[in-house]
């Protein structure tokens, strides 16, 4: 399997998911500061996901 960079649209959203988690650490995020592990597993699962599938 040939590893190809992500979409723009895959890297933002994981780069999103990341900061929402790493912010919840400094400041209280409602739902974000719950679920920081799942939301730095999703960004690494999105980054991984884009990198692995041609074209997503």
């Amino acid at each position: 399997m040939r590893l190809t960079a992500p979409t723009t649209i895959m890297f933002l959203l994981s780069v999103v998911l990341a900061v929402l988690a790493l912010l919840s650490l400094i400041m209280p995020i409602p739902f974000v500061g719950l679920h920081r592990f799942a939301f730095m597993t999703a960004a690494w699962a999105v980054l991984m996901i884009g990198a692995m599938f041609k074209g997503l």
